[in-house]
């Protein structure tokens, strides 16, 4: 009966915060409605100045597909590579593209079986790589283009090339949205059991309230308990939440069962409440706190594969996701919300998670000193 006295405490302390029950319910429409459309890794409204040395229907043709294209923002035509260049130099352009002399010409040799005129049919692409995705990406689409141009599909048939077939899974329209949606569950954790339990505990350290606690006979679990308890509710409330927005605005279902987005949210809120609680336990103050979370957590986020594969870091970065539980997180969860994984699909990271989170907890529940 203890413990259900102090939730009923913990209630009524958030429904009296003016802070709380406004994060609560504003927090998943904004992640929901803007971050989305935000943390999206395609590069679009690349400016291009073309060089056409070539004037011909060839490469007014390639222009022409540039322009139309929604990838790109034709930012005219230069006399000369040095003065589009300079655009570059000024950031008024992203790419140059160099068409060269006797490109048309080449092209139309190459569809008629000269193999050797496609050579003289290259063109220059340079581009701003100070932003190394745009520069890099952009290139890649521009380089696309340029090659379905000079090399038509009847000329690849002629000199017998084979064509790959190209079959996207489990996301056909590789919509942005459905890579990101899952792992923004995470985020929703995070802020819901790890920050707001640690920040709870640390101002009730700040106001003196807590010492009228650690002077009763409740139990170090049951309090604990008490100050978790309500945040995991709150917490599944919010992912509930996310879940009928995603359905209702963009249209994207979980396409696995339900129940293992439940179970891989509670783990996290295992980890992070513990977390959070280890992190109270051995601070003074709300600013040491923050500091303190939000230096381990910018960490596991960066390194979890939220953002971008984990496989593109180095190995010695690479190891750390062995013990990132927001790694194992993020797998597991667009296993199952993307293509529909059962639990055998993702029983390695449910272990590591329970492992993690039970290991944590302990480490939590052994930190908390109490006066009686």
């Amino acid at each position: 009966m203890t413990i259900r006295y102090l939730i009923e405490k913990e209630f009524l302390q958030i429904r009296r915060n003016p802070f709380l029950p406004k994060l609560i319910v504003v927090f998943p429409i904004v992640m929901m409605c803007v971050i989305p459309w935000v943390m999206n890794q395609e590069v679009k409204n690349i400016r291009v100045d073309v060089v056409d040395n070539d004037r011909s229907t060839h490469s007014r043709q390639l222009m022409q597909s540039i322009d139309a294209s929604s990838y790109f923002i034709m930012n005219g035509q230069k006399a000369s590579y040095q003065a589009a260049l300079s655009d570059i130099e000024r950031s008024k352009a992203d790419i140059t593209l160099v068409i060269p002399q006797d490109y048309g010409r080449n092209i139309e040799l190459a569809a008629a079986g000269e193999p050797t005129a496609a050579k003289g049919s290259g063109v220059l692409i340079a581009a701003n790589a100070v932003n190394g995705t745009k520069g890099s990406i952009g290139s890649a689409y521009l380089a696309q283009m340029v090659s379905r141009q000079a090399l038509p599909p009847s000329a690849s048939l002629q000199q017998g090339d084979g064509s790959a077939s190209i079959l996207t899974l489990y996301n056909p329209h590789q919509n942005y949205k459905v890579f990101m949606i899952p792992a923004l569950f995470a985020i929703l954790m995070m802020l819901m059991c790890g920050f707001l339990p640690a920040l709870n505990i640390v101002g009730e350290k700040e106001a003196g309230t807590i010492e009228q606690i650690n002077v009763t006979p409740v139990k170090k679990w049951a309090f604990i308990l008490s100050k978790l308890i309500p945040y995991w509710l709150i917490a599944l409330f919010v992912l509930t939440v996310c879940l009928l927005l995603s359905w209702a605005i963009y249209g994207i279902t979980c396409q696995g069962s339900l129940w293992l987005i439940y179970l891989l949210a509670m783990l996290l809120a295992l980890f992070f409440s513990s977390f959070g609680l280890i992190v109270s336990n051995y601070s003074d103050t709300m600013q040491q706190a923050i500091f303190v979370m939000w230096f381990f957590v910018v960490m596991l986020m960066l390194l979890s594969g939220l953002f971008t594969p984990t496989r593109s870091m180095p190995d010695l970065a690479y190891l750390t996701t062995y013990v990132n539980p927001m790694h194992y997180f993020i797998d597991a969860i667009r296993t199952v919300f993307v293509r529909g994984g059962t639990l055998q699909n993702i029983l390695h990271q449910v272990l590591a998670l329970a492992g993690i989170g039970m290991f944590m907890a302990a480490w939590a529940v052994r930190s908390y000193k109490k006066n009686s």
